[in-house]
């Protein structure tokens, strides 16, 4: 796919009105520097940087959130009281917050632009964090969690609009590759700070740190993050008309392929996330520590392999074909898993499970950057209602996914991999069926 976005033979053949496609009063500028950034060239790539560490650590919030908290899920089950279903659903909260906060807040920073509601949803996630760690049952657990991750989806919706709002094309693929970079440290280092927090304190110092995480990370928003949407760009318009957007983007049945199709890829990670602990800790017997340092270098590899994406295949491989590739290889490392945990090979242990995870884990470094970036260039007018679609689709469908892995208990892995599998082909079915990459390749032609 070119540079600049889908040509006008695509356009037309898609049937996406060129007003939105090339509208100078819309168009994104194609590096950080040109948002009231000096002309000097040391100056833009110190500004580029800058936002790339911000966007970095908005996007790294959530799978700190998250993981960080996965070696103490054990202990939560025991403090509490409470079965493991139970406190799996402290998961599934946040990200349903998380998935319903973003419908709010992209149609906001399209209105009002990214930088106040970004701020209102960090100190709103500063707050609900301290809460939780304090809760003292199961279910006030639970709510809090949802309102974090109410709260936590400004930074993940508005962190996308502001790439759309500076990017575009390829450049879009590759700084997507390197916020996978970034972001990715997070669940490299989450699960091994969260399992030596665990050996000072309990599980609520956990809760703690993300607390001074948060507010730190305000911090440096406030501070640093400009406003990357000008005023005579934002909408005007209402709920109403924020609605109407948001069904038009649906309407594009392309956009809409890309979105379900990273949405299912998305929850075949989550499926792993949220499932790990136990089959990792309690099916195959390994410490915190070991499920942390698994965890972390399955991590490592879905970096490795975005980075191959961003700094080797775009330009020189086309999107789709690196997604379509991503997509095979996710299906069939899911059906291996589901092989291998239902007894086919007899008990094999935990070194092929763990093998079978991290090529799982790996090739999502292929699937989820170019599924947002081949969504993202369709909606250059509307980029905080498409990121939430996004973010939503996403969410909404992991969190469905988050308990359907615990639905046979704490003793077995196979409820995960039937997750896996399903997931996996039905977004390579997704991929196939709407987005048809075959005509995008004949329209450029």
């Amino acid at each position: 796919m070119p540079d600049s976005g889908m040509s006008r033979a695509q356009q037309e053949h898609e049937h996406i009105p060129t007003s939105t496609k090339g509208d100078a009063s819309v168009a994104p500028a194609t590096t950080p520097a040109a948002v009231g950034a000096p002309a000097d060239t040391t100056t833009a790539r110190r500004a580029g940087l800058l936002v790339t560490l911000v966007l970095g650590g908005l996007t790294a919030l959530p799978p700190l959130s998250m993981d960080m908290y996965l070696p103490a899920l054990p202990e939560v089950t025991d403090a509490l009281h409470a079965p493991a279903a139970t406190v799996q659903l402290t998961l599934t909260a946040c990200l349903t917050g998380m998935a319903l906060g973003q419908l709010v807040v992209g149609p906001m920073s399209d209105r009002w632009g990214r930088r106040r509601p970004l701020l209102l949803g960090m100190v709103v996630y500063v707050v609900a964090t301290a809460i939780c760690a304090v809760a003292p049952t199961a279910e006030l657990l639970i709510g809090f969690r949802l309102i974090q991750g109410l709260a936590g989806a400004a930074g993940i919706v508005i962190s996308r609009a502001v790439v759309r709002d500076l990017y575009d094309g390829d450049a879009m693929a590759r700084f997507f590759s390197t916020l996978m970079l970034i972001s990715g440290v997070a669940p490299v280092i989450a699960p091994v700070i969260g399992g030596q927090v665990l050996q000072f304190t309990d599980w609520r110092g956990i809760f703690v740190v993300l607390t001074f995480v948060g507010l730190l990370l305000t911090l440096v928003v406030w501070k640093w993050l400009h406003e990357t949407l000008p005023a005579e760009h934002r909408h005007t318009g209402g709920v109403g008309d924020a609605l109407r957007t948001m069904r038009g983007l649906l309407a594009d049945r392309v956009f809409t392929g890309y979105m379900v199709a990273g949405s299912l890829a998305f929850a075949a990670l989550f499926a792993y996330v949220s499932a790990s602990p136990f089959v990792v800790q309690e099916i195959y017997g390994a410490s915190p520590q070991t499920f942390s340092l698994l965890f972390g270098i399955n991590s490592i590899g879905l970096i490795a392999v975005g980075q191959i994406n961003g700094k080797v295949l775009v330009g020189r491989v086309s999107l789709d074909k690196a997604l379509g590739f991503g997509l095979a290889v996710i299906s069939v490392a899911a059906v291996a898993l589901l092989l291998m945990t239902s007894g086919v090979f007899g008990d094999v242990g935990l070194l092929p499970v763990a093998a079978g995870l991290f090529v799982l884990m790996s090739a999502m470094g292929l699937a989820m950057p170019n599924t947002n970036t081949q969504a993202l260039m369709r909606t250059r007018h509307a980029a905080g209602s498409a990121s939430a679609l996004l973010g939503t689709s996403q969410f909404l469908i992991g969190a469905i996914a988050s308990p359907l892995v615990g639905i046979a208990g704490e003793h077995t892995a196979v409820p995960m991999a039937v997750v896996q599998v399903v997931c996996a082909l039905s977004a390579a079915a997704c991929f196939l069926l709407l987005c048809r990459p075959w005509q995008h390749t004949a329209a450029v032609r």
